[in-house]
């Protein structure tokens, strides 16, 4: 009797032939046991002391942007989700009362830091670090009960592993050319290092751990469409904490994984072609901490604008004036920069109305960054019109320095100018212990009341006697 096929024998058929062989594992890579290595002792080394102070700055200045995006719409929505999704009532979510599980805070806590342009940059990985690494490291210390002086460690390690990715992807031309987003990469292995550091995994964990946090890799450059900051807060931050706490609990749990997923068939760098050698991700690696090479923002504002109220603010001091001596302002950024914050209609972006404030209350503070009402405010108008805003071709070559040029003209005729070249809060031009302070002061306090306010920086600057970063929860939650 001859027997005809069925179609579960030949598509059963047709997909054994498409199926390749199981490949036999390979050995992990020289660079794979040197990046797995220093990730699983870092729970255990000590920091330079200057990276220490670095690491309390940024945690500060990220739970100060936490805090404060709590007043703003992505991070109202971002409180809501983990109310509506709490479960395991383990991790904090700050500035409210919910409790979740570290997976679900890790996210709420990150599109709470990314809620605003409040957060730290760094640009040599075109990424978000403290965003992200800060809520992923949080959060899975709650669960493991870590002290202070790891909490500090998982975030200095996600700092290194994280931006160092992008820095081998390429930064802003790859994200020009890919279309991926380059924040979100960066925050996705920062997240998983600094959760699997304070998880406590072994070399041979955190190399399945890579190859977990490889398989969520993800984040468009659609962001940049995003108007209401709610998809560019998930993508910065939300979705990479989120994915780094996974990655970490799933190893945690048992979890196995490929050896090396930065090398042998099908591995993350032939999937996501680096324009630079893979070597980057190891370089020097216990020497150079990239937490260190990371920017605060002074001002709660677009960067673009960051050098404008730099220079502002040295004239002002230098030669003090008021808002009606001023004839007319002459403003000058690369042009680029120009045309993102060329009379935008959101306040905390919008270079001239952010020029005006600056001349009616010779500073520009949160919440006057972000007051809509006074973008028709006829004071402020009336200052607004005086501004013009050039592009610079020359400032343009000089990018990813964010320069200005500010010419005031007083009625009187006096002419003042300030070229601005190191932004007060880079690498190059770094702000004080005092004036990290003093920002993260200006934003909590509206939220926390001024006692937990100072309870809370005073924590967070004594961290190394914190026993467990679950004595934070108070603090950060105070409403």
């Amino acid at each position: 009797m001859t027997m005809h096929p069925t179609r579960r024998t030949v598509l059963s058929a047709l997909g054994a032939s498409l199926v390749p062989a199981v490949r036999a594992a390979q050995p992990p890579s020289p660079l794979m046991m040197r990046l797995s290595t220093y990730m699983s002792e870092a729970a255990a080394r000590p920091l330079p002391d200057a990276v220490v102070e670095k690491t309390k700055h940024v945690i500060l200045d990220t739970f100060a942007a936490m805090i404060s995006g709590s007043e703003l719409p992505p991070g109202q929505f971002a409180i809501r989700f983990a109310r509506a999704n709490a479960g395991d009532r383990t991790a904090t979510v700050a500035a409210s009362k919910v409790l979740c599980g570290p997976i679900e805070a890790a996210l709420a806590n990150g599109m709470l830091a990314h809620s605003d342009e409040t957060d730290d940059t760094h640009p040599p990985s075109q990424s978000h670090p403290g965003s992200s690494v800060v809520p992923s490291a949080l959060a899975t210390g709650e669960k493991f009960g870590i002290d202070g002086s790891r909490f500090l460690r998982a975030v200095a390690l996600g700092y290194d592993v994280g931006t160092r990715v992008t820095i081998t992807l390429g930064k802003l031309p790859y994200m020009v050319d890919s279309h991926r987003s380059t924040h979100a990469l960066a925050g996705t292995f920062g997240s998983a290092a600094a959760a699997a550091c304070a998880a406590g995994l072994n070399a041979q964990q955190m190399r399945w751990l890579l190859s977990y946090t490889a398989q969520e890799a993800s984040g468009l450059a659609s962001w940049q469409r995003d108007t209401d900051h709610i998809e560019k807060a998930f993508d910065f931050a939300g979705m990479p904490a989120r994915s780094g706490v996974t990655a970490a609990l799933l190893v945690q749990a048992g979890g196995t994984g490929v050896d090396d997923i930065f090398s042998g068939a099908d591995n993350f760098l032939q999937a996501f072609a680096p324009k630079n050698s893979a070597d980057l991700l190891i370089e020097k690696l216990g020497e150079r901490f990239e937490v260190t090479r990371t920017n605060f923002k002074k001002w709660t504002v677009g960067a673009p604008i960051q050098a404008v109220l730099d220079a502002l603010e040295i004239l002002l001091k230098r030669s003090p004036f008021a808002a009606d001596q001023v004839s007319k302002v002459a403003v000058r950024v690369a042009t680029d920069e120009a045309a993102i914050v060329d009379n935008r209609e959101i306040p905390d972006i919008c270079l001239q109305h952010l020029v005006a404030v600056m001349l009616v209350d010779r500073t520009v503070t949160f919440r006057s960054a972000h007051d809509n009402a006074r973008m028709q405010d006829p004071q402020i108008l009336r200052q607004r019109a005086k501004v013009q805003l050039f592009k610079d071709a020359e400032l343009e070559r000089h990018l990813p320095r964010r320069e200005a040029i500010v010419e005031v003209t007083l009625v009187d005729g006096t002419h003042l100018t300030e070229h601005v070249e190191a932004v007060r809060g880079t690498a190059e031009n770094p702000m004080t212990r005092d004036e990290v302070v003093a920002k993260a002061r200006g934003l909590m306090t509206p939220v926390l009341g001024p006692t937990p306010c100072t309870q809370l920086i005073e924590r967070v600057l004594d961290l190394e006697h914190v026993p467990n970063v679950l004595g934070l929860r108070p603090l950060l939650q105070h409403s």
